[in-house]
């Protein structure tokens, strides 16, 4: 059985709210351990409406430093602070990102009762930044404006189930057991060895998870999320409006979808519009001219990775 690994939505917008959609930020689950992925303005508020509980927050994931990804963060911390939160808090994000909240939380004389722990991103490299034997944390360079990096959250941990009849049968000591859903043999005290395939059965495979923020159109990035169950790609503007994406280093939808296409993925969706479109179904369709099955982000939509 699968663990849970969701997205949910807080925020679609680009550069500025609109009246019904706010600046980037995401929530992820992946079964006990709770991500916030980028924290605009308005994210708390989101995360209330949504019957979210900010105390579960244990990882804050930030892309980048310009205003529509991060403005919300030093409210959140704040928040935590004033409901009583003593759990480390993990940030990981740019160099800069701890000069920011250092300043605002030192200028406001606020109270922060909990530690935090600061990682930096490399915006040169791809690295794994975090992992344990559930989940590992990766970036991914982008090409913005300013230094950006997109995130990729993969599923750890072994793909095979015990076949618990042909266990029980054969007398595996359960002490071996975990040894074999990482795909080892069972050896016998006589010395004789019981291959694997005959005491497991397929299991799930794991999942994972790429957020990419902020970027011009780039192929670079397609052998990082190379068959990624579930892609998230910003879509600022739609083709027509390929100039003036190039101009300000964003994505179009139809370029979002070419992406896709090409890594592979399980399913594409897109996000980061820019306020000019009220209405978003246009950008789905130019998407899905290139990738088949994509779909809209919307505040409060969650998805199933």
């Amino acid at each position: 059985m699968h663990r849970s690994f969701e997205v949910t939505v807080l925020g679609t917008s680009s550069a500025s709210p609109t009246k019904t959609r706010f600046p980037s930020s995401q929530l992820v689950r992946l079964e006990g351990d709770y991500f916030l992925i980028d924290c605009g303005e308005g994210t708390q508020h989101q995360l209330v409406r949504l019957g979210l509980r900010m105390q579960r927050i244990r990882y804050i994931l930030i892309t980048h430093l310009h205003g529509d990804h991060v403005y919300g963060l030093p409210g959140l911390i704040s928040s935590m602070a004033l409901f009583g939160r003593t759990e480390k808090l993990t940030i990981v994000g740019p160099e800069a990102l701890k000069d920011l909240l250092d300043v605002i939380i030192r200028t406001t004389e606020s109270r922060v009762p909990f530690e935090i722990e600061y990682i930096k991103t490399n915006p040169e490299k791809s690295e794994t930044v975090l992992a344990n034997r559930k989940w590992s944390l990766s970036t991914v360079p982008l090409k913005h404006r300013i230094p950006c990096t997109g995130f990729i959250l993969r599923e750890q941990g072994p793909e095979l189930r015990l076949n618990a009849a042909a266990c029980e049968q054969m007398g595996v000591p359960v002490e071996c057991y975990e040894s074999l859903k990482w795909g080892d043999d069972w050896h016998r005290e006589d010395g004789t060895v019981v291959s694997n395939t005959l005491l497991t059965l397929p299991g799930n495979p794991n999942r994972s998870y790429a957020y990419i923020s902020d970027t011009i159109y780039d192929e670079s990035i397609v052998p990082h999320i190379q068959g990624c169950n579930l892609l998230y790609h910003e879509a600022t503007f739609l083709h027509n409006l390929l100039e003036r994406a190039t101009e300000t280093h964003h994505t179009t939808s139809k370029q979002a979808g070419q992406i896709a296409a090409k890594a592979g993925v399980g399913k594409l969706m897109i996000g980061h519009f820019s306020s000019r479109y009220s209405q978003t179904d246009e950008l789905l369709l130019e998407a899905r001219e290139q990738f088949t099955d994509s779909l809209l982000a919307h505040e409060g939509l969650t998805v199933e990775v």
